[in-house]
């Protein structure tokens, strides 16, 4: 019996036309991959295209929220009553060669969520100051710097923190101090103290 829907061999495609096809196809697919996927979604950009379609940028931008999220994740993670519990301790106590001084300058402020402040001392060359301060409420990120006459320095930086204390030498004269920004989901309370040789103290900014 005749079968009308049967078709002839040599009309379909041979092997060497399949081989053609899948190695175009794939090809194109890797071209997709490296000029378009690539740059948006990781910011990885070997061809440069992505940047000039203004998808390196995107990329770079999800990357770097994705590891923000990862760090709060895991500083969530981490167990929080030794690090509050050393936080009431270092505003508590003083070291114990100046266990009898009292703290020259004190100063408490709360930060909203995506708040930042600045605290400054004025302080001359070869000037040393200590310090002890605790978050409550949260953690919270610090730079502690210094700048003047052109010139400027970073002493401590710290993401997530419940608290700190230590001294520093003014390696020049000028402003040195903390920027504190809030990167938690809820409010912060900061408790600064401060003693040493420096001038002007600046509370909040």
């Amino acid at each position: 019996m005749y079968d009308a829907n049967k078709h002839d061999r040599s009309e379909l495609p041979s092997a060497a036309q399949l081989l053609r096809s899948t190695l175009i196809a794939l090809a194109a697919a890797v071209a997709i991959l490296v000029t378009v996927v690539l740059p948006a979604e990781y910011g990885i950009d070997p061809t440069r295209i992505g940047r000039l379609l203004g998808l390196a940028e995107m990329g770079e931008i999800k990357t770097e929220l994705a590891e923000e999220a990862e760090a709060d994740r895991r500083l969530k993670a981490e167990p929080g009553d030794q690090s509050s519990a050393l936080g009431v301790l270092i505003g508590l106590l003083v070291p114990a060669a100046h266990a009898q001084e009292a703290w020259r300058d004190a100063v408490t402020f709360t930060l909203e969520p995506g708040e930042p402040a600045e605290t400054k001392l004025d302080m001359a060359e070869g000037a040393v100051a200590e310090y002890a301060w605790t978050a409550e409420g949260g953690r919270i990120n610090f730079d502690l710097h210094g700048h003047g006459g052109g010139e400027s320095v970073t002493y401590e930086k710290g993401r997530g923190e419940t608290g700190d204390e230590g001294s520093f030498t003014a390696p020049f004269a000028g402003e040195h101090g903390w920027f504190w920004r809030n990167r938690d989901d809820a409010a912060v309370t900061v408790t600064l103290q401060v003693r040493g040789e420096y001038g002007a103290f600046t509370g909040v900014e």
